[in-house]
């Protein structure tokens, strides 16, 4: 399912407008990567936002590679 397991990032729903102004739907769906990370001395591998990858390499909970 594309959703982040740490921020419930998903996807998202509107339209294509042309210049005609006609309506299509569309889907933005969330960059997910498959990450494997240590928590609780554990091994998890998660699919997470590269938004919430960002904010944890920030804080210092993933290292940066």
């Amino acid at each position: 399912m594309n959703k982040c397991d740490i921020t419930g990032k998903g996807k998202q729903f509107g339209n294509n407008v042309s210049f005609s102004m006609r309506h299509t739907k569309k889907t933005w769906k969330p960059n997910l990567q498959t990450k494997t990370l240590v928590i609780d001395g554990k091994k998890t591998t998660l699919k997470i936002s590269t938004q919430a990858l960002r904010t944890l390499k920030k804080k210092g909970l993933v290292e940066k590679s």
